[in-house]
């Protein structure tokens, strides 16, 4: 997200060999919300339309979803302004989302409001397997977590962080200004020298401007 504006890059070939990877590697980006997602394409074949995130305009705002898990048997009914143009479970649960949001609010609502909406809608979708999702207005972004998911937030003073998976460490004070913050919602943990927090089964976060609210 760039204010109301929206940069959208996907790829349906593996990350590791995408050109669009690595034009977002080597990408300036500097956003207040960055939803990035790679898909294991539980269901649906591996194709354009089918690649997170997805996107959507409900109340004169993009909508950006990213879904991490398998429901079975999920196919809600879709009317009005939302349906898939792929064949994921995830992408049908996005609209669905949308669908409910729209008939529950005439216009954008308060982040508090959309939270307490979404956790009325969201046992409906978690009965039919696991829901880890992120979704973000560029506002805010929701995290829930089915199975597991982690966050921490990286602030003033920044520090230098190790990865998890390779040799390699980033000192985020080389990349940030003092008044910088940014929350990280992760499947799992990426460093192994900071304090990630996990979340509980089925629960729902919102983040604002770097920071849980």
């Amino acid at each position: 997200f760039e204010g109301r504006g929206l940069r959208h890059f996907v790829d349906h070939e593996s990350a590791v060999a995408s050109p669009v990877a690595e034009l977002i590697r080597r990408y300036p980006i500097k956003s207040r919300n960055i939803v990035a997602h790679v898909r294991k394409a539980t269901q649906g074949d591996v194709l354009l339309e089918n690649a997170h995130p997805f996107v959507r305009e409900l109340w004169g705002h993009y909508w950006v979803f990213a879904h991490n898990g398998d429901l079975k048997d999920y196919h809600p009914r879709l009317h009005g302004s939302f349906h898939p143009v792929g064949t994921t479970d995830s992408e049908r649960a996005f609209c669905w989302i949308m669908q409910q949001l729209n008939k529950s609010h005439a216009g954008l609502p308060s982040v508090a409001e959309l939270t307490l909406t979404l956790h009325e809608l969201l046992p409906q979708i978690r009965r039919h397997g696991s829901f880890n999702f992120l979704l973000s207005n560029g506002e805010a972004l929701w995290a829930h977590a089915s199975t597991s998911l982690y966050y921490l937030v990286r602030q003033y003073p920044f520090a230098l962080a190790t990865l998890a998976d390779e040799d390699l460490s980033v000192d985020f004070s080389d990349i940030n200004q003092p008044d910088d913050r940014a929350a990280v919602v992760v499947t799992a943990p990426l460093t192994k020298n900071e304090t990630w927090t996990a979340f509980q089964a089925d629960e729902l976060k919102v983040f604002v401007d770097g920071a849980p609210v």
